[in-house]
């Protein structure tokens, strides 16, 4: 994980931007590497915890359905097999751990940490990302193994994995834009946190995750899409991934725009309440 900071840092010499933004850019880059290092503090495994738990999930729901409901899936050049079923099911359960993760934790952030909201010359903008970028970047691990799995399953890594960037954007907006949204709401209704968990729970069942989109009915199906960034973005991770073709452009296409529109108003609500988090907390 301090590898991938220590290569963001060296973002400095590619992006054209003012001192002071580069200086928010360093104090977010040491919140987010305090944040990973003080998560598994002590423990055994330390950041292989996020690792464990990715595969652990993968491992129960690849055995309730590929092998107890023996569900079958097809899939372009990799073989068909429980297995397969397990890379799918992987693929798309990577972008839903690390929303659900960053968001859920970024409610908390601002009421977490009082005495950063009352110092005049923080800025308070930073909080929600950190939790959203230090879930993203242990997300990173399962990314990297379920790369390799695939590559030794069919030989083969896909050219289309170098749109990843471009698909991670769309989630970072979309997940740090909702952050945002209930880290400003919770400072004011502490209820949100413990909404957000039946909030998920319905959206995981709702989002094809751990079943294929064609198990929703056609009338359905392009609603489902449409509306829920979040199948959209896990579709995008399994045609880049698994099948090497895209196949839902248009798709991740209203995702993104979806995305920049969250992000922007979630901000927005964000920059309209922040003045008075101090006199609440």
């Amino acid at each position: 994980m301090r590898g991938i900071l220590h290569r963001a840092g060296k973002l400095r010499r590619l992006i054209p931007l003012t001192d002071r933004q580069w200086a928010k850019f360093d104090l977010l880059r040491t919140l987010v590497r305090r944040d990973l290092e003080a998560r598994y503090k002590g423990s055994v495994l330390g950041n292989l915890w996020p690792l464990v738990n990715q595969l652990s999930q993968l491992l129960i729901y690849t055995y309730v359905f590929a092998i107890v409901l023996k569900v079958k899936l097809s899939l372009h050049g990799v073989p068909e097999n429980n297995f397969t079923y397990g890379l799918w099911l992987f693929a798309g359960l990577l972008p839903w751990i690390s929303f659900t993760g960053g968001f859920t934790q970024a409610a908390g952030a601002v009421i977490g940490q009082p005495n950063l909201v009352k110092k005049v010359v923080f800025p308070l903008a930073l909080l929600p990302l950190v939790p959203v970028l230090s879930v993203f970047i242990e997300s990173a691990f399962g990314l990297m193994i379920l790369i390799f799995f695939v590559a030794l399953t069919t030989h083969t890594l896909h050219n289309t994995l170098a749109l990843l960037p471009l698909v991670w954007l769309t989630q970072l907006l979309f997940t740090a834009g909702l952050g945002y949204l209930v880290a400003g709401l919770t400072v004011f209704l502490r209820d949100i946190p413990q909404t957000l968990g039946v909030i998920l729970n319905l959206w995981f069942y709702m989002t094809p995750i751990i079943y294929p989109p064609s198990a929703i009915p056609e009338a359905l199906r392009g609603w489902i899409f449409w509306v829920n960034p979040i199948a959209a973005i896990a579709e995008i991770y399994r045609d880049i991934i698994l099948i090497g073709e895209i196949k839902h452009w248009s798709e991740w296409g209203v995702a993104s725009v979806t995305s920049i529109f969250i992000f922007w108003l979630g901000l927005k609500v964000y920059k309209y309440l922040r003045p008075a988090f101090a006199d609440v907390l």
